[in-house]
């Protein structure tokens, strides 16, 4: 995933003015190409779904033909991208089994809604069919949406900021239109969700952030549970791939490939866990507050996660992540598993 920062191509902005425009008003374009090449090369690469067969996930982006501009004209923003998206996805079964199989997305447009994109996931010709092929097929195209979608959020807020402003006789207008934050979904896992008040990034922009809630079950006992979230090589386990974990307050931890990474806040052995937690392409430096609380019900242990400071429009995603590679997939190394409400 391309990491916000120095040499950024969306600071690259073509200034317009029209001789005939008598009341002054700038015409300001930004060719945002390169940087959502970069974008969407990140966030379809982190791509993983699991399932009972096993595991799929995005392992190259074979083609991404299209265009993305900003174009700020009297005062107001418009988007126009238009992308051609071909992917290679690797599928393994718990019994290590590997197939190859593809993935398109043909008309990923400013003119289509997202519940219109056409994303079609098929198996290399020369492949067996497998029911990895029928996981991929649904989960892994919801979790392409999600991803898809993040892109598009991504580029009508954290990008748009800074964009150069009309001025009017040569003064700077005082406003700018936002874009409207995505509305949040319905999760039947969330014991509760807010919007909260906008938080700063490294860079000094304010964004939008949201809190929410999640509960679940674990037929474990609390010290078991704590341990699996502070070990290394535990969270190696369940997330099937290297992490580094610094088990100690003030100790760092990278994860999923570097797709998460953070900080330990606070330990409280067996009971509270609090760490600084971000996804990487979140803006420079933003972390969200993630609190772990766990309670002993003797034979299980009930967790419950507050999580404060997320991007608004990462507030779907931030979810379904935690609830996929965190506790779904902590239930199927260690046999925890139990109902989720």
């Amino acid at each position: 995933m391309a990491k916000w920062g120095e040499g950024d191509p969306r600071w690259i902005v073509e200034e317009r003015a029209d001789a005939t425009n008598v009341n002054n008003w700038h015409w300001t374009e930004r060719d945002v190409t390169d940087w959502s090449t970069n974008k969407l090369k990140g966030l379809l690469m982190g791509v993983r779904v699991e399932g009972d067969q096993g595991t799929c996930e995005v392992t190259a982006v074979d083609s991404l033909e299209g265009e993305a501009s900003i174009n700020n004209r009297k005062g107001k923003l418009i988007h126009f991208y238009e992308w051609h998206v071909k992917a290679t996805w690797t599928g393994k079964t718990k019994s290590g089994i590997k197939y190859k199989g593809n993935i398109e997305v043909p008309n990923l447009s400013d003119e289509n809604d997202m519940d219109d994109l056409d994303i079609s996931v098929g198996l290399n010709k020369d492949e067996p069919q497998t029911p990895l092929a029928d996981l991929m097929k649904k989960e892994g195209a919801r979790a392409i949406r999600l991803a898809l979608g993040s892109y598009i959020s991504l580029l009508k807020t954290e990008f748009s900021q800074g964009m150069i402003l009309p001025t009017v006789n040569g003064v700077p207008s005082a406003k700018q239109e936002q874009p409207a934050p995505p509305k949040a979904k319905t999760d039947k896992t969330q014991a509760g969700s807010s919007a909260s008040a906008s938080s700063k990034s490294a860079a000094g922009v304010k964004i939008p952030t949201c809190k929410f809630s999640l509960k679940d079950t674990f037929l474990t006992a609390p010290e078991e549970l704590f341990r699996v979230f502070v070990n290394h090589e535990m969270v190696r386990a369940f997330t099937h791939a290297d992490a580094v974990v610094e088990n100690q307050k003030g100790g760092k931890f990278r994860l999923l490939d570097g797709n998460v990474s953070g900080e330990f806040v606070d330990l409280v052995q067996d009971e509270k866990i609090v760490m600084k937690w971000r996804f990487k392409t979140w803006p420079c430096e933003h972390y969200a507050t993630v609190t772990l609380t766990l309670k002993d019900k003797g034979d299980e242990t009930d967790l419950h996660l507050e999580a404060r400071g997320v991007p608004t429009n990462e507030e779907e995603r931030t979810k379904e992540g935690w609830q996929r590679y965190y506790f779904e997939g902590i239930k199927q190394t260690f046999g925890f598993g139990a109902r989720l409400y």
